[in-house]
Protein backbone atom coordinates (compact mmCIF):
# COMPACT_ATOMS: atom_id res chain seq x y z
CA UNK A 1 0.00 0.00 0.00
CA UNK A 2 1.46 3.41 -0.93
CA UNK A 3 2.40 5.58 2.06
CA UNK A 4 -0.06 8.29 1.03
CA UNK A 5 -3.23 8.63 -0.98
CA UNK A 6 -2.36 9.77 -4.50
CA UNK A 7 -4.35 12.06 -6.77
CA UNK A 8 -3.55 12.30 -10.47
CA UNK A 9 -2.84 15.97 -10.91
CA UNK A 10 -1.75 16.16 -14.54
CA UNK A 11 -0.18 14.39 -17.47
CA UNK A 12 2.80 16.01 -19.17
CA UNK A 13 3.54 15.69 -22.85
CA UNK A 14 6.58 16.88 -24.76
CA UNK A 15 5.71 19.20 -27.63
CA UNK A 16 7.70 20.18 -30.71
CA UNK A 17 6.18 23.65 -31.17
CA UNK A 18 4.73 25.19 -28.00
CA UNK A 19 2.71 27.92 -29.76
CA UNK A 20 1.15 25.43 -32.17
CA UNK A 21 0.25 23.06 -29.32
CA UNK A 22 -1.23 25.90 -27.25
CA UNK A 23 -3.46 26.94 -30.18
CA UNK A 24 -4.55 23.33 -30.68
CA UNK A 25 -5.46 22.59 -27.06
CA UNK A 26 -7.04 26.01 -26.51
CA UNK A 27 -9.15 25.28 -29.60
CA UNK A 28 -10.39 22.15 -27.79
CA UNK A 29 -11.49 24.29 -24.83
CA UNK A 30 -8.42 24.15 -22.56
CA UNK A 31 -7.42 27.35 -20.76
CA UNK A 32 -3.96 28.29 -19.49
CA UNK A 33 -3.77 27.65 -15.75
CA UNK A 34 -0.05 28.33 -15.05
CA UNK A 35 3.18 28.61 -16.97
CA UNK A 36 6.85 28.72 -16.17
CA UNK A 37 10.41 28.01 -17.19
CA UNK A 38 12.83 25.28 -16.17
CA UNK A 39 16.46 25.62 -15.06
CA UNK A 40 17.71 24.19 -18.36
CA UNK A 41 15.72 26.65 -20.49
CA UNK A 42 12.62 24.56 -21.08
CA UNK A 43 9.10 25.95 -20.85
CA UNK A 44 6.01 24.34 -19.30
CA UNK A 45 2.36 25.35 -19.54
CA UNK A 46 -0.45 23.82 -17.47
CA UNK A 47 -3.81 23.75 -19.21
CA UNK A 48 -7.14 22.93 -17.66
CA UNK A 49 -10.65 22.38 -18.95
CA UNK A 50 -13.32 24.49 -17.23
CA UNK A 51 -14.60 22.99 -13.96
CA UNK A 52 -12.10 20.14 -14.02
CA UNK A 53 -9.13 19.51 -11.74
CA UNK A 54 -6.74 17.30 -13.77
CA UNK A 55 -4.46 19.28 -16.04
CA UNK A 56 -2.50 18.76 -19.21
CA UNK A 57 1.11 19.99 -19.05
CA UNK A 58 2.82 20.94 -22.29
CA UNK A 59 6.62 20.73 -22.05
CA UNK A 60 9.01 22.23 -24.59
CA UNK A 61 12.71 21.45 -24.22
CA UNK A 62 15.40 23.43 -26.09
CA UNK A 63 17.93 21.77 -28.39
CA UNK A 64 20.76 20.38 -26.31
CA UNK A 65 18.60 19.76 -23.22
CA UNK A 66 19.07 16.29 -21.75
CA UNK A 67 15.28 16.03 -21.69
CA UNK A 68 14.75 16.68 -25.41
CA UNK A 69 14.34 13.38 -27.21
CA UNK A 70 14.05 12.45 -30.89
CA UNK A 71 10.42 12.15 -31.86
CA UNK A 72 8.66 8.99 -32.86
CA UNK A 73 4.93 9.06 -33.33
CA UNK A 74 3.38 8.32 -29.95
CA UNK A 75 6.52 9.02 -27.91
CA UNK A 76 5.40 12.44 -26.67
CA UNK A 77 4.26 11.30 -23.21
CA UNK A 78 6.63 13.11 -20.89
CA UNK A 79 5.50 12.25 -17.35
CA UNK A 80 2.63 11.84 -14.91
CA UNK A 81 2.28 14.36 -12.09
CA UNK A 82 0.79 13.21 -8.77
CA UNK A 83 -0.12 15.17 -5.64
CA UNK A 84 1.37 13.26 -2.69
CA UNK A 85 1.32 13.93 1.05
CA UNK A 86 4.96 12.83 1.31
CA UNK A 87 6.98 12.81 -1.92
CA UNK A 88 10.00 11.27 -0.16
CA UNK A 89 7.92 8.31 1.02
CA UNK A 90 6.66 7.86 -2.54
CA UNK A 91 10.27 7.80 -3.73
CA UNK A 92 11.04 5.01 -1.26
CA UNK A 93 7.97 3.10 -2.49
CA UNK A 94 9.04 3.54 -6.12
CA UNK A 95 12.50 2.11 -5.30
CA UNK A 96 10.98 -0.83 -3.42
CA UNK A 97 8.79 -1.60 -6.45
CA UNK A 98 11.71 -1.59 -8.92
CA UNK A 99 11.73 2.05 -10.06
CA UNK A 100 14.35 4.74 -9.53
CA UNK A 101 14.42 8.14 -7.86
CA UNK A 102 15.94 10.51 -10.41
CA UNK A 103 15.87 13.96 -8.79
CA UNK A 104 14.63 15.95 -5.84
CA UNK A 105 13.67 19.62 -6.02
CA UNK A 106 13.19 21.82 -2.99
CA UNK A 107 11.76 25.19 -4.04
CA UNK A 108 9.84 27.73 -1.98
CA UNK A 109 6.62 26.91 -3.84
CA UNK A 110 7.09 23.18 -4.51
CA UNK A 111 8.48 20.03 -2.90
CA UNK A 112 9.14 17.52 -5.68
CA UNK A 113 10.52 14.03 -6.14
CA UNK A 114 11.04 12.79 -9.71
CA UNK A 115 11.20 9.06 -10.32
CA UNK A 116 10.86 6.50 -13.09
CA UNK A 117 8.88 3.31 -13.18
CA UNK A 118 10.64 0.04 -14.13
CA UNK A 119 10.13 0.85 -17.84
CA UNK A 120 11.52 4.37 -17.56
CA UNK A 121 8.23 6.32 -17.55
CA UNK A 122 8.75 9.50 -15.52
CA UNK A 123 6.65 10.20 -12.43
CA UNK A 124 6.58 13.48 -10.50
CA UNK A 125 5.40 13.50 -6.87
CA UNK A 126 4.39 16.97 -5.71
CA UNK A 127 4.08 17.76 -2.04
CA UNK A 128 2.38 20.70 -0.39
CA UNK A 129 5.21 23.03 0.66
CA UNK A 130 3.29 23.91 3.84
CA UNK A 131 3.56 20.23 4.88
CA UNK A 132 7.24 19.82 3.95
CA UNK A 133 9.44 18.86 6.91
CA UNK A 134 11.26 21.98 8.12
CA UNK A 135 14.69 20.38 7.74
CA UNK A 136 13.98 18.64 4.41
CA UNK A 137 16.71 19.14 1.90
CA UNK A 138 17.22 17.46 -1.46
CA UNK A 139 19.39 14.36 -1.38
CA UNK A 140 21.27 12.70 -4.19
CA UNK A 141 19.15 10.15 -6.10
CA UNK A 142 21.22 7.28 -4.66
CA UNK A 143 20.37 8.11 -1.02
Amino acid sequence: MPPSRLRLLYTGIEVRDLDRSLRFYQGLGFRVHRRGTMEHGGVWVHLRLPRQIPRLELNWYPPGSRFRTPYRSGSELDHFGFRAADPEAMGRTVRRLGGKVVARVNEPYEWLVYATDPDGVWLEFIGDPARRPKRWAPKSPTQ
